[in-house]
């Protein structure tokens, strides 16, 4: 039963990033917690190892459509490699259960801000837009240090949650790069699996000590699942509008927020 739950949660986690560019981790730790029966601090050093590898595979097949920006990533990335291990012993400070409910605020918030706002567009100009990066003619962010300075913070910001909260930041990386890049969506999403990936590898490695003594064969079966989940979203990716994903990416970060507020708060 434990090896059945294991795959079927990898593959709703590996559909939510391939699909949406975010939500592994942020589906992975309760599911290990409360499906799983894990301590926090492990299904924390769990999910961000196998959300890494996870990320990186889904950034390589979604990478001949053209709309991985690597270098923006890379920015991204780097900037949560260098912060993810404060946001980690910073997350051993604070207790389990405020954790989590802080944990569910952001996600709340960050869902109501994507839901609520509209995408940046050349044509039609908007608030985010006038602090986003200039676009070159093909709509990628035409680089600069100013740009550059944006997106490095942005990471900063991302690797102190990804480590406090044992996320890889694609609910957080996604909007970043809309309203810091003014990259479209689609662009977003897969962008976002590079720095998912390099954020979650500091991160795993600040909470290494708390994986010691998880089941390898249940992690195995899980990281399975998550890539199997992938390649799905990212195929079903193709179909969607912009105006889907974005509501899809929405509707994924509150109910996940909601979940975790009411399973803390209610049977924690």
């Amino acid at each position: 039963m434990d090896m059945t739950l294991a795959v079927s949660f990898g593959l709703l986690v590996g559909l939510s990033l391939g699909l949406t560019g975010g939500g592994g981790s942020i589906l992975a730790v309760p599911l290990l917690i409360y499906g799983l029966g894990m301590e926090l601090r492990a299904a924390v050093a769990i999910s961000l190892a196998v959300v890494g590898l996870t990320s990186l595979f889904g950034a390589v097949i979604q990478a001949k459509s053209g709309n991985v920006l690597w270098k923006a990533g890379a920015v991204l990335g780097t900037g949560g490699i260098l912060a993810a291990p404060f946001g980690a012993r910073l997350g051993t400070l604070i207790p389990e259960d405020i954790s989590l409910v802080l944990f569910a605020a952001l996600m709340v918030f960050v869902g109501a801000r994507m839901a609520r706002s509209e995408a940046p567009s050349p044509e039609v100009p908007s608030s985010p837009r006038r602090f986003a990066c200039p676009l070159d003619d093909q709509g990628r962010p035409a680089g600069g240090l100013a740009c550059a300075l944006k997106l490095g913070v942005a990471g900063l910001m991302t690797g102190v949650l990804s480590g406090f909260f044992g996320v890889g930041g694609g609910f957080l990386l996604a909007p970043a790069l809309i309203f810091v890049a003014g990259v479209s969506i689609d662009r977003a999403l897969a962008t976002s699996l590079v720095a998912i990936a390099l954020t979650a590898v500091s991160g795993f490695i600040a909470n290494f000590a708390a994986a010691y003594g998880s089941p390898i064969a249940l992690t195995a079966v899980f990281a399975v699942g998550s890539w199997a989940g992938m390649i799905g979203g990212a195929w079903l990716k193709q179909y969607l509008s912009p105006l889907v994903l974005r509501r899809i990416f929405a509707v994924v970060a509150v109910g996940a927020g909601i979940f975790v507020a009411t399973e803390t708060l209610l049977f924690g």
